[in-house]
């Protein structure tokens, strides 16, 4: 993906990584195969990405990663740890990255979107055979959290930590006070 990007525009200017994919279960029923699988698209994949990155911000003067995490990532929320660890995993080498590449003018910064209106749960591993059932969302909202975002909303949020260069930015200012 970045030799091709290299190839067409000479340059990577931003890396946004926003890859990932869902688990719910308990703590003692998580596969430890699914669990690495989960691992590896959302940790060891941005880090992947960024090792190609680097060399070519470095060379052109700078650059921008921003790795988008979860909302979970700042809760302790039953059957999500698995998941809201790897995110965990992906805040950290996120906000590490950024102290280690400041000197380098490359800007690293973390997104943690809220509840997002996509596909993630039809990818989503589970308890039962691997395939999560969700709840349809039907524009209801449970009476404790508010509804979930739509992924333009989300995209607002990326483009402000572009134009800002936080080091994090929350879906919601509300967020901040899990963090």
């Amino acid at each position: 993906m970045v030799g091709e990007v290299l190839k067409h525009f000479g340059r990577v200017d931003i890396l946004i990584n926003n890859a990932g994919r869902g688990y719910d279960a308990p703590l003692e029923q998580i596969d430890l195969d699914k669990y690495r699988q989960l691992f590896e698209l959302d940790v060891v994949g941005p880090l992947i990405a960024m090792q190609l990155v680097i060399p070519t911000m470095r060379k052109q003067g700078g650059g921008m990663i921003v790795n988008i995490s979860s909302g979970t990532s700042l809760m302790y929320l039953p059957n999500m740890s698995a998941y809201s660890s790897v995110k965990r995993a992906l805040n950290s080498i996120t906000l590490t990255a950024r102290e280690e590449l400041a000197k380098d003018n490359i800007i690293v910064s973390v997104v943690y979107p809220y509840m997002t209106l996509t596909d993630l749960d039809k990818n989503m591993f589970g308890v039962e055979g691997g395939d999560f059932e969700p709840e349809p969302f039907e524009g209801e909202a449970d009476a404790n959290l508010p509804p979930p975002d739509p992924p333009e909303y989300v995209a607002t949020r990326i483009l402000e930590v572009i134009e800002t260069e936080e080091a994090e930015q929350y879906a919601h200012d509300w967020m901040r006070r899990l963090g």
